[in-house]
């Protein structure tokens, strides 16, 4: 029995999960490689008055009290991947909780894609150990178990690693100078292996945007997601205002 579940035994007056009763916002979670186009994407739904919209804290990454755990992931992997993913635990869960009058509330990424993806990515390159992966999987049990994560829909902004290397190349953060076409690879099959293949279980349903396209052209795929996500979340508010009869 996972740590999760015996916390969430010896606690029966919670009843039920934490953040699970009030309105809910129709959840967009985008998921996609690194330098797949998320901030653009998100930058496009700006203009609506009633969509919240939750970039990656990426800027709490580079700076937790004044340390860059996102370069010293980077720079000593062995050493930082378990302090970092840590840290991005808690502050997407942050987002996860986060409190919204829209209608919609669109995040990048989300604890899904962290354990699924860049967690077993960590375990697989040999840049954590076992026991360290373990006590990150006894926490995620705890969350599953004992608060509401809301995911609605998820827009996977599909990609090829080639695409994404001379972005990333591009775009020049000095914290991933030295992200290899190897690594993008990696967590391009294991985005392709959950969200396409579904061998890791899916929250919600899952839109599949090609991201490849260049930015003159990916205008129509942002207005194809914008339809669903609309289209969806309209019918998600009826449902919670309709009397249950």
């Amino acid at each position: 029995m996972g740590i999760g579940r015996i916390m969430y035994n010896m606690f029966p007056k919670m009843g039920e999960k934490l953040g699970v009763s009030g309105k809910k916002p129709f959840t967009v979670i985008v998921e996609g490689n690194v330098a797949s186009g998320k901030t653009t994407f998100l930058n496009h739904f700006q203009k609506f008055d009633d969509i919240c919209v939750l970039p990656e804290p990426v800027e709490k990454w580079r700076n937790c009290g004044g340390v860059n755990l996102y370069d010293l992931m980077h720079r000593e992997p062995h050493r930082w991947a378990i302090p970092f993913q840590s840290y991005v635990m808690l502050t997407v869960l942050d987002m996860h909780a986060y409190q919204t009058d829209c209608s919609v509330k669109l995040m990048e990424r989300s604890l899904f894609s962290a354990r699924t993806c860049f967690v077993e990515n960590m375990l697989t390159s040999g840049s954590t150990h076992r026991g360290m992966y373990n006590v990150l999987q006894q926490w995620y049990d705890f969350i599953w178990c004992n608060m509401d994560i809301q995911a609605d829909l998820i827009v996977y902004l599909q990609t090829s690693p080639e695409v994404v290397y001379e972005r990333l190349k591009q775009r020049a953060r000095p914290e991933e100078s030295s992200v290899s076409l190897a690594y993008l690879r990696e967590v391009h099959r294991l985005h392709e292996d959950w969200l396409v293949h579904g061998t890791s279980p899916r929250p919600a349903p899952v839109l599949v945007l090609n991201a490849d396209l260049d930015l003159n052209t990916i205008g129509s795929e942002y207005e194809r997601s914008e339809t669903s996500i609309l289209r969806c979340s309209q019918k998600t508010q009826t449902s919670q205002t309709e009397p249950d009869f």
